[in-house]
């Protein structure tokens, strides 16, 4: 922790101070050189090694300034995590001496060893050599801690073949793709104005805290992330207090630390509060840029467990840290916007708005139910399996969500119907009597559907906590640019678009609005409803990955670019892989408390129980509880022990298999299962252990002291 000056001043002075934003380098490349590498930005033109020299001379010299000695290429591997290489500016000079040296080949290009990263097959584990690539759109930053301060350059990450090793090439690809088809559409329409169309994206982030020698105490929370035993207290969020309640003083005094690291490097951490469960927070930024929002969002998780850490606690980024009460995802805010300043999901004012408005949401709904398979596999990671479905977050069912008055209009058009007078809602007839101006929220919420339209933009409440957002937006954006593509097919061709643009909206939403629903996602209606419909309702991660080798995904990918047939089976087989290796890590973890901590714990204490009851009826005292109480633990004893030999048993069987499906099916089937037999025993013995005697701290001081 260290002394912040808040005021109004300094707040204004510190933003982006250690971002090497535009502004940043306005002031310190010279002029032609600046807007040269706006271009280079805009995709306007090739990055020159001769500007990269200049640009690396002004970074190297903002970052030594600053305190800086070393400088890393920061890029996002197919773990989910970020990496980093650190390098020192300093260069022998032959005689004992040192220059401070970064050159533009520096700044453009690196190569750490990639052979331990994960690459699905798309090389040999010997083969080291991996390179990565300086992303121009996204801004260099500084990190600073205790070791000193160093220079992160976002970069990609790819193979000595060129094939893509991590999360951010494919996202920049699915990026150009979207464009360049949602361009297409725009000319068709008559804009010939437009440039750019990109994505952006506010990604709001929850999180658990907990106190740090509680953390420490609990060997599954340091090498799982998650409680892995645990009984819930007799108060857990049933109240709802703790939602939008008053910040406590330790967590106000982390979250101002929080929010001006962040702040200091470009981060617009705009909106913070209590979440649902006890100790449960949420963080949200301002939108930004999908790639830029992608790199600030890993910044977002690392600088919350930093600070926390800190501040004496602990943050967890599980999906289900604690069994009992809600789990935490992360709503991926999504929208397009053009270069010229037009939000392509703004319902707009004039019936060239309205219609480019109808259209555009049209082909998302048309991508979300075609794809649907696809986007619930982004979302496909162990702890996400915890809360899909569980009454605290979206079902695992794909769904959009309108709201009344613009399914109405959607309908009327699908139906070739006029719309009746509902409210401020007047008759429409696309291309002659156009949409009326709609105001920004021509929606309530709905917190139980997985993709729904906010006013301006969709909300993909799906994507897991601890995830990479990265992987949820390629595949959206791959999805939506393969229908846009259709589209401005038939709007190319088409000699009256208006006629054409009814046409296609009639067509496309009358075929997909199955995938449309306004209703209550929680409930066991919709999920009876959502069968009859068709819509897939794929509860586990093993079974929704194998949508990523099917052909048409591979065919999707290809067309646009997005990943090659190879690319599209190693993350097949990366992230099956790392499913495994989660639950066998939980299940590890599982045996090992239960052998070395819990049944010796439970044991001892019926002994003791046993003991006392003895020691009593030798004076004749009443003991009918003892040995009752005794017994019981005694028996939950034996049935740990019995259970946890089966955990290991199923275990050893997984651990066993090649087939990277057949091996993540049998953890899900065998092993999942058998933890929770093994789990159920536990938390009945904790209940009934004296709580000195039990050797973790329990649900009620991770939750509710801080």
């Amino acid at each position: 922790m260290h002394t912040i000056d808040y005021s109004e001043t300094a707040l204004t002075e510190v933003y982006g101070t250690n971002s090497f934003s535009n502004s940043v380098m306005r002031e310190w490349l010279p002029k032609t050189s600046y807007k040269e590498l706006l271009l280079v930005q805009e995709g306007d033109k090739e990055l020159a090694l001769e500007l990269a020299d200049v640009v690396a001379g002004a970074m190297k010299a903002w970052a030594i300034q600053k305190g800086a000695t070393h400088f890393t290429h920061w890029f996002h591997p197919l773990t989910g995590l970020t990496a980093e290489k650190h390098d020192a500016f300093i260069a022998p000079t032959g005689d004992g001496k040192v220059l401070m040296e970064f050159s533009g080949k520096e700044l453009i290009k690196g190569e750490p060893d990639a052979s331990s990263f994960p690459s699905g097959g798309l090389r040999a584990t010997f083969e080291a050599r991996g390179y990565t690539a300086w992303d121009v759109t996204s801004p260099a930053f500084l990190k600073q801690d205790d070791t000193g301060t160093t220079l992160c350059i976002p970069t990609a990450f790819f193979s000595y073949y060129g094939q893509a090793l991590d999360k951010k090439v494919p996202l920049l690809r699915s990026m150009d793709a979207l464009g360049r088809q949602a361009i297409r559409v725009l000319r068709a329409l008559g804009n010939e104005s437009t440039r750019r169309v990109i994505t952006t994206v506010g990604p709001e982030q929850e999180y658990f805290l907990v106190d740090k020698a509680y953390f420490d105490a609990r060997p599954d929370l340091m090498l799982t992330g998650r409680t892995v035993f645990g009984s819930m207290p007799a108060k857990g969020q049933e109240m709802e207090d703790h939602y939008f309640g008053a910040i406590n003083t330790r967590v106000a005094a982390f979250m101002r630390e929080l929010n001006y690291d962040l702040w200091k490097v470009g981060v617009a951490a705009k909106t913070q509060h209590n979440e649902v469960a006890p100790n449960q927070f949420e963080l949200a930024p301002i939108f930004g840029t999908t790639n830029v929002a992608v790199d600030h969002n890993q910044l977002v998780m690392e600088t919350i467990k930093k600070v926390a850490r800190a501040h004496g606690m602990e943050a967890l980024l599980h999906e289900k840290p604690f069994a009992g009460v809600n789990g935490s995802g992360k709503h991926n805010n999504w929208s397009m916007a053009t270069d010229d300043g037009i939000n392509l999901l703004e319902p707009g004012e004039n019936p060239e708005s309205n219609a480019r408005f109808l259209l555009f949401i049209t082909a998302i709904v048309e991508a979300v139910d075609r794809y649907s398979l696809l986007l619930r596999s982004s979302t496909a990671i162990a702890g996400n399996d915890h809360r899909l479905g569980a009454n605290e977050a979206p079902p695992a069912i794909i769904s959009v969500f309108f709201g009344g008055p613009l399914s109405d209009i959607l309908d009327s058009i699908a139906d070739g119907k006029e719309q009746s007078a509902k409210g401020a809602y007047h008759k429409i007839e696309l291309g002659v009597t156009t949409l009326p101006s709609l105001p920004i929220d021509i929606s309530d919420r709905n917190r139980t559907s997985p993709f729904a339209f906010t006013g301006n933009k969709f909300e993909f409440r799906m994507v897991g906590s601890s995830q990479s957002i990265a992987t949820p937006n390629t595949y959206l954006n791959t999805a939506v640019a393969q229908v846009l593509s259709e589209f401005a097919e038939k709007l190319e061709k088409a000699s009256d678009k208006n006629a054409a643009i009814q046409a296609i909206i009639k067509e496309s939403y009358g075929a997909h609005r199955k995938a449309v629903f306004n209703g209550n996602g929680y409930s066991e209606e919709w999920v009876k409803e959502a069968a009859r419909r068709g819509l897939p309702n794929i509860r586990s991660s093993v079974d929704a990955l194998p949508v990523l080798v099917q052909k048409e995904t591979i065919e999707l990918f290809e067309a646009h670019k997005v990943l090659s047939k190879a690319e599209s089976e190693s993350r097949y087989h990366i992230y099956l892989e790392k499913y495994s290796k989660q639950i066998n890590i939980e299940a590890g973890v599982m045996v090992d408390m239960s052998k070395r901590m819990i049944f010796p714990a439970a044991a001892a204490f019926a002994a003791a129980l046993a003991r006392d009851s003895a020691a009593l009826a030798s004076i004749g005292a009443a003991t009918a509880a003892l040995e009752k109480r005794a017994k019981r633990v005694a028996e939950l004893a034996g049935d740990i022990f019995d259970e946890t030999e089966k955990l290991e048993r199923v275990l050893s069987e997984a651990q066993e298999l090649s087939d990277v499906f057949m091996q993540a099916k049998t953890y899900r089937d065998k092993v999942f299962s058998q933890m929770g037999a093994l789990r159920s025993k536990v938390d009945a013995a904790e209940k009934l252990v004296d709580k000195k005697s039990w050797p973790l701290p329990s649900y009620e001081e991770l939750l509710f002291k801080l």
